[in-house]
């Protein structure tokens, strides 16, 4: 087994090992992917999504007469059908879902609104891994942090808004990772060449791989010994923590 396997991170033995094995031009910034890289995303998701029911049986109840969990996710994914050229943009599928949601009970649509506030003040409810905080903290001040993500977080409202210069999502990309045209969308804002970045998620497919065709030199996070996906060419770098990198 080689050193890059899931088994055995190349960084894990030693801080000192990223440096070793970083770029030979030592980057200006350092993207992060956001779900399950900075805190696990499927508690946050699924107490959000409670809180929308309940709030949408409370004030209401038409609305989602026959409607559960299950039923309001098959709604978005009727909308991604619809408008597949918006399928990366996830508040737009939701929102539009909420609309088509309260229309059918014969509610303006507008309450969509208030609804997708309901979702999003709890989506931003997260709790980060252990190693998160102190490690954005410490690399704040080496480094230009840019969150790079396909999700609707945001920084500000998370707690870490001020560690980051700028967060690249798929909705202002008009893409979602692995589609090279978001990284070339975070370089255009980080005003840097693809040699000066860094990428880090947890993600094979969307963060390591996207991030490599696009040219972006990038870090598997691999919090939990996860087996590398047969399918893609092993990974230069592989971490367990982000207090890996210095």
């Amino acid at each position: 087994m080689d050193d890059c396997s899931a088994r055995t991170p190349i960084f894990a033995k030693s801080r000192g090992a990223l440096r070793e094995n970083m770029p030979v031009i030592a980057p200006l910034v350092l993207s992060f992917d956001l779900d399950d890289t900075l805190w696990p995303v499927g508690p946050v998701i699924a107490a959000a999504e409670n809180a929308l029911l309940a709030w949408l049986r409370e004030r209401y109840p038409r609305a989602v007469s026959g409607h559960g969990i299950e039923s309001m996710r098959a709604m978005r994914a009727g909308v991604a059908a619809r408008y597949p050229e918006r399928g990366h943009d996830l508040t737009f599928l939701r929102h539009r879902a909420l609309k088509d949601l309260f229309a059918a009970a014969g509610h303006a649509e507008e309450l969509a609104d208030d609804a997708l506030e309901v979702f999003m003040t709890e989506r931003n409810r997260v709790e980060f891994y252990d190693d998160v905080r102190p490690a954005l903290v410490r690399l704040s001040a080496r480094y230009r942090l840019f969150a790079l993500s396909n999700g609707n977080a945001d920084l500000s409202r998370c707690g870490i808004g001020d560690l980051f210069a700028g967060h690249v999502t798929a909705r202002a990309a008009g893409a979602a990772k692995p589609d090279p045209r978001i990284f070339a969308h975070l370089l255009e804002i980080a005003g840097v060449d693809a040699a000066r970045v860094l990428h880090v998620g947890d993600d094979p497919l969307a963060d390591v791989v996207g991030a490599t065709q696009a040219g972006i030199p990038a870090v598997w996070l691999n919090r939990g010994a996860r087996e590398w996906p047969e399918a893609f060419a092993r990974p230069a770098r592989t971490i367990a923590s982000l207090a890996d990198i210095e």
